[in-house]
C-alpha cells in the first residue's frame, strides 16, 4: 500500500503509483472530501476533456435532475 510523510509544512508527496492511477501531474488541483463518517477522500479536480464524453444528452436519454447528479456523486464517494 502507498504511503506518504507529512513534512514539518503539513506537505505529502503523492507517491508515483497513485499519481499515475489519477493521471495526476505537476501542477493539477486535487479536492479533498470529507465525508460524514469522517473517512477523507481526495481526487484530481482537473481533468482531460476527453472524459466528458458521452456527458451531453443523448436522444431517448432521460434528463437528470441536479439532485439525482448530486446523489450519484455523493454516493460514489461513499463507495470511495
Amino acid at each position: 500500500m502507498p504511503a506518504s510523510t507529512i513534512t514539518s509544512k503539513g506537505q505529502i508527496t503523492i507517491p508515483k503509483e497513485i499519481r499515475d492511477h489519477l493521471h495526476i501531474k505537476a501542477g493539477d488541483k486535487i479536492d479533498f472530501i470529507l465525508d460524514e463518517t469522517g473517512k477523507v477522500v481526495f481526487m484530481p479536480v482537473t481533468s482531460d476533456v476527453r472524459e466528458l464524453k458521452g456527458f451531453l444528452h443523448r436522444k431517448g436519454r432521460k434528463a437528470v435532475s441536479v439532485q439525482e447528479m448530486n446523489k450519484a456523486v455523493k454516493d460514489r464517494f461513499k463507495k470511495g
